[in-house]
C-alpha cells in the first residue's frame, strides 16, 4: 500500500465536497477498490468513505418498484422479506456473493461502481433494466456499464441508489470459482413487459453484455428447451487460467438453461 487520506462522509453532499481536488474515489464496502489499491491498479489521493451515510441504506418496495440504497450490503439484499416477495432472483444472487465476511461489508453500490467484470449486480441490473440513481442524475443500465471497470460515471459522481421494475418471472445462475466464488460464467435471465432479457458476466472480454441470441430463442418460448442445440461463438469471450473462452461459450448456454429452468420453477 501506499500514503492515500482517508475521509469519513456523514452525508452524499459531504462526499461530493471531499472529493473535489486531488484524484479521490469513493469507499463503499471496499471488496473490489482496497486489493485493486493493495496491486496498484488503483492509486487514489483520497478515500472517501460512504459507509455511514444513512441516506444511501435501506430497501423500499413499492408495489413492483424496488429501489435499493447503494450503500446496502449484500447481506441485506440477500435476507429482506419484501424484496424476497417481489424480486427473490435478486436476493438469491445477494446470497451468493463471496462468503459471510464479503456479503456483511460489500455493498450493491461499490460492486456496480466498479464493474468488475466478474461481478455478479451488474448482470442483474442489465437483465432488469434497472436505472442506476447518482447525486448528479439517473442512467439506464444499458449505458452505464462501460467495459471492464469502466462505467459511464464522472469523477465527482457518486450512485446513491438503484431502481428497478420487478419482472414476471427471474433467475440467476453460475458457474463459480470455488475459491473466490466469483463467477467465471453468470447468467440473469429476466422476463417482464418488455420481454425477455439476458446478461452475462464473468465472460465477455469486455465485462458484463446482453446476449441477443439467448433473448430471441427465449423470446419465442421461454423455456430451457429453447436454448437446446444453441452454440455460441467465443469471440469477444475471456480466456484465461480459469476458463477458455470456448469453455466459457458453452458455460452461458449451460448456465441461461439452467436460470430458465428456475425462473419457471
Amino acid at each position: 500500500m501506499y500514503q492515500v487520506n482517508y475521509r469519513r462522509a456523514s452525508s452524499i453532499t459531504e462526499a461530493a465536497k471531499l472529493a473535489k481536488g486531488g484524484d479521490a474515489k469513493f469507499l463503499s464496502g471496499g471488496m473490489t477498490l482496497i486489493p485493486a489499491m493493495k496491486t496498484r491498479l488503483a492509486a487514489p489521493s483520497d478515500l472517501i468513505d460512504l459507509a455511514h451515510v444513512q441516506e444511501m441504506k435501506g430497501i423500499k418496495v413499492s408495489g413492483k418498484t424496488v429501489t435499493i440504497g447503494a450503500a446496502t450490503t449484500h447481506a441485506e439484499v440477500a435476507s429482506d422479506e419484501k424484496l424476497k416477495k417481489v424480486a427473490p432472483a435478486v436476493a438469491r444472487l445477494a446470497g451468493l456473493i463471496g462468503d459471510p465476511a464479503v456479503r456483511h461489508k460489500g455493498t450493491i453500490g461499490g460492486s456496480i461502481a466498479n464493474n468488475d467484470p466478474a461481478a455478479d449486480y451488474p448482470a442483474a441490473l442489465l437483465a432488469l433494466g434497472a436505472t442506476i440513481v447518482t447525486n448528479k442524475r439517473q442512467i439506464v443500465a444499458d449505458k452505464f456499464f462501460k467495459g471492464q471497470f469502466e462505467t459511464a460515471l464522472k469523477d465527482d459522481e457518486i450512485v446513491t441508489a438503484v431502481t428497478f421494475t420487478a419482472p414476471a418471472k427471474a433467475a440467476y445462475e453460475k458457474f463459480r470459482n470455488p475459491a473466490s466464488r466469483y463467477a467465471i460464467t453468470g447468467v440473469f435471465v429476466a422476463k417482464g413487459k418488455e420481454g425477455v432479457r439476458v446478461a452475462v458476466t464473468g465472460s465477455g472480454d469486455d465485462g458484463v453484455f446482453r446476449s441477443k441470441e439467448i433473448e430471441a430463442a427465449l423470446g419465442k418460448k421461454f423455456d430451457a428447451s429453447a436454448l437446446d442445440g444453441m452454440q455460441l461463438s467465443s469471440a469477444n469471450l475471456m480466456s484465461d487460467i480459469h476458463a477458455s473462452a470456448e469453455y466459457r461459450a458453452h458455460l452461458i448456454v449451460v448456465m441461461a438453461k439452467r436460470a430458465v429452468t428456475a425462473a419457471n420453477a
